[in-house]
C-alpha cells in the first residue's frame, strides 16, 4: 500500500503558501494541493534515492529566458535517464507543470522517477541571497568519505553533501567544500567553485569526479568570452593558498563569495570584494 510522504516546507516556503497553508507541487501529470506526496512503500525513489533531479531559476518569469536555461536543465535530466535506462517523461506535460509551479515560486526542483514520473515543486529565493552576494560567506573543509554518488549525475541519493553542509553548520559556517582523498578541494555541497589568483581563473576539472553544473558552463563561456583565461586544474592546497578571491556558483544563488574557509589545521581568508567578481555578476546583466 502507499504512504504518505511529508513535505516539510521551509519557513519562507510557508510565507508563500496559498490560502490556507496548502503546498501546491505537480506530481504524475496533476496540479497537487497538498502537504503529502503519496509514494508506494517499495517506490525505489523513497528506498533508495533512485531519482534525478535539477534545480533551476526563472527569469524574466520565462522558461525561455536565456538566464532560465530550460533547455540545459532538460538535456541534464535526459542524460542521466538515458545512462541509466530509465523512462524520459513527456516534454509537454513537464514544461506544464514547470509553467503552472512558477506561478508561484521563482526556483523550480524537477525531480524524475524511474519510470518516467514527474515531481515538480517550488521555493522562493533565499531571504539573504543578496546579502551573502554582497559580503561573502564561511565554508569549511568536509572530511573525504563525504563525497557526492554518481558526480557526473544529480540523483536523488544525496546524503553525503547534505551531511557535509550540517557538520558546516555546526561550526558556524554556510557551505561547505567537499574534497578528494588527496585533500584537493572538489566542488560545495551545492555547487561549483571559481577562484581568481596568478592572473587567471581557476575551476576544479570535471575528471575530478564533480557535477558539470549548469551554471559552470554558463560562467565558464563567459569568462571565454571576455577574453579571460579559465585554467581546470587540480585545487591543491599549494593552489588555494594562493588565490586572491573565491566562489560559488549553482542555478538557484548565481554567484556567492566564500571569505573564509576553515579547514583542519586553521583557517584561509579570501577577498570577498575583489573587484575581479564583478566580472562574474556582469554575466547576469548582460
Amino acid at each position: 500500500m502507499p504512504v504518505a510522504y511529508p513535505l516539510l516546507p521551509t519557513p519562507t516556503q510557508r510565507l508563500f503558501q496559498p490560502a490556507g497553508g496548502i503546498i501546491i507541487y505537480w506530481y504524475d501529470g496533476q496540479l497537487i494541493n497538498s502537504g503529502t506526496l503519496e509514494l508506494a512503500i517499495d517506490d525505489p525513489g523513497l528506498l533508495y534515492g533512485a531519482t534525478v533531479f535539477t534545480t533551476l531559476r526563472v527569469y524574466d518569469n520565462s522558461l525561455d529566458s536565456k538566464l532560465t536555461q530550460w533547455g540545459a536543465h532538460c538535456d541534464r535530466l535526459k542524460f542521466s535517464l538515458q545512462h541509466f535506462g530509465w523512462s524520459i517523461p513527456d516534454e509537454g506535460r513537464l514544461r506544464q507543470g514547470a509553467e503552472l509551479i512558477m506561478k508561484q515560486f521563482p526556483v523550480l526542483r524537477i525531480t524524475i522517477f524511474p519510470d518516467g514520473r514527474e515531481w515538480i515543486t517550488g521555493r522562493q529565493l533565499p531571504p539573504d541571497l543578496k546579502q551573502k552576494q554582497a559580503r561573502g560567506i564561511v565554508a569549511s573543509l568536509a572530511i573525504p568519505e563525504l563525497q557526492r554518488c554518481l558526480p557526473t549525475h544529480k540523483t536523488g541519493n544525496y546524503l553525503s553533501p547534505w551531511l557535509a553542509k550540517m557538520n558546516a553548520e555546526k561550526l558556524n559556517a554556510q557551505e561547505a567544500i567537499l574534497v578528494d582523498p588527496g585533500g584537493n578541494w572538489l566542488e560545495t555541497s551545492t555547487g561549483n567553485l571559481w577562484g581568481w589568483g596568478y592572473g587567471c581563473w581557476w575551476t576544479p576539472p570535471l575528471t575530478a569526479g564533480i557535477l558539470p553544473g549548469i551554471m559552470r558552463s554558463q560562467i565558464f563561456h563567459w569568462l571565454v568570452s571576455q577574453q579571460q583565461q579559465v585554467r581546470e586544474e587540480p585545487w591543491t592546497r599549494e593552489l588555494v593558498q594562493g588565490l586572491s578571491a573565491i566562489a560559488y556558483s549553482n542555478s538557484m544563488i548565481e554567484i556567492i563569495p566564500i571569505h573564509t574557509v576553515i579547514h583542519p589545521w586553521g583557517s584561509l581568508k579570501y577577498n570577498s570584494e575583489h573587484s575581479i567578481l564583478q566580472l562574474l555578476r556582469e554575466m547576469f546583466l548582460a
